[in-house]
């Protein structure tokens, strides 16, 4: 019997099969899954461990002054503008096009609800869905002439940058700065959430307001989990569906405790937060969305496949218009006036953030929420760099530097897909 035990732990020890406890077995295999799904969406994660690394390096800089409530929401409200022009820019990319007029279209279209509502008597209700139609027929513009003209992109809306410089120089010329008195359409740009009471010092509202969004986000997960397994696509496991779960809810939990500690949420982040849900849901759960990524990965194979090319091009550049118009809102509501000044540079970075989130050069390939993490990167990195004193040369620098990495790690990507 001995000679047995002592054959049989023999042979287990050659034929390698001695098995490890389920305990670690199981930790191997969540550990060996997390590696393998980290590897293949490298692309999609690999922003947000980005931005993890840089709140972690700058709160550790500032002695934790980076992470303070009046902090964060500063660089939320800030981020508004250009994360709204992302979102748009990013379809704009995927299709394989470029809109270099958003900025100063943006500055344009906000002297413009100026103008109506201290000069011409309009309402802020009145003046805000005037100018969002007038962004959609100029955006509608450079669709027709890219699309039916045929006139490169980056022509059509260069031209457009210029037009749009000049016409915003012409309607503030006397003034310089036309001064928004109106409360209502300031309070998009600076005010916040009615608050219902407080709790130990947060804003009540604003907690619930994140548990809502939780919960929403559970529940959006969950459906594109059945819907997955429903037409037999491969899901992640349990555990890890799980840990991602936990780990998203947790993030945005403290994002929120952050939040409700100071002012709670800016009306800004709210409608920055509806833009992302709306355009997340049109790109991923309806038949535009799907023809979008179509057009982007080869617009002669979605012609071929019955798809109108022009039309997605129309829609796309009337959508970029329309969000074009909300962008100019939110600054000019936020600086409470129009400025000569108002739009620059703001189109570069819309595309630096869209880039950052992880939107492939190539076209056919981009989410906005990656764009708005993206945009809150490149926003990170100025008001870290901010309070630490940094020159603006070097910011200028820095945030070039990681526009260059971004769109290098899209390349490389590429190639070993490929």
């Amino acid at each position: 019997m001995t000679n047995t035990l002592k054959n049989a732990n023999t042979s287990s020890v050659r034929g390698g099969r001695h098995k490890l406890p389920a305990s670690e077995g199981t930790q191997a295999n969540m550990f060996n899954e997390a590696k393998s799904l980290l590897k293949v969406n490298i692309r999609e994660y690999g922003m947000y461990i980005a931005l993890f690394v840089i709140m972690l390096t700058f709160s550790i800089m500032t002695d934790g002054l980076f992470m303070s409530s009046r902090n964060i929401s500063n660089l939320l409200d800030a981020t508004g503008y250009t994360a709204v022009l992302a979102v748009g820019m990013t379809l704009v990319i995927i299709i394989r096009h470029i809109d270099l007029s958003v900025g100063f279209a943006a500055g344009f279209m906000g002297a413009i609800a100026a103008i109506l509502m201290t000069q011409a008597g309009m309402p802020f209700y009145v003046t805000i869905p005037v100018i969002l139609v007038l962004g959609v027929v100029i955006g509608m513009f450079n669709g027709v002439l890219v699309a039916s003209v045929g006139i490169p992109s980056f022509v059509a809306s260069l031209a457009g940058m210029l037009i749009f410089r000049g016409a915003l120089l012409q309607v503030t010329e006397k003034t310089g700065t036309i001064n928004v008195d109106d409360s209502h359409f300031n309070a998009i740009g600076n005010g916040y959430l009615p608050e219902l009471a407080e709790v130990s010092g947060l804003k009540l509202l604003s907690l619930i307001l994140g548990v809502v969004v939780i919960l929403l986000y559970i529940y959006f997960e969950f459906a594109k989990r059945r819907n997955k397994q429903r037409y037999q696509f491969e899901v992640v496991s349990k555990s890890i569906f799980a840990i991602k779960l936990v780990f998203v809810s947790a993030i945005i939990a403290y994002i929120t405790w952050i939040l409700a500690g100071y002012n709670g949420f800016s009306w800004t982040v709210i409608i920055m937060l509806a833009v992302v849900v709306i355009y997340h849901f049109l790109m991923n759960n309806t038949v535009l969305g799907r023809h979008i990524y179509a057009v982007g990965s080869n617009p002669e194979a979605a012609h071929l496949s019955g798809i109108n090319v022009k039309k997605i091009t129309y829609i796309v550049f009337g959508s970029m218009g329309m969000l074009t118009a909300l962008s100019g809102i939110l600054y000019t509501a936020r600086l409470q006036s129009a400025t000569t000044t108002a739009g620059t540079l703001f189109e570069l970075d819309a595309i630096a953030a869209a880039y950052v989130g992880g939107v492939s050069a190539a076209g056919g390939v981009g989410k906005v929420t990656g764009s708005i993490i993206g945009a809150i990167v490149m926003a990170s990195l100025s008001s870290g760099m901010n309070l630490l004193g940094v020159g603006i040369s070097y910011q200028y620098m820095i945030r070039g530097g990681v526009l260059a990495a971004a769109v290098i790690f899209d390349v490389m990507t590429r190639k070993k897909r490929g």
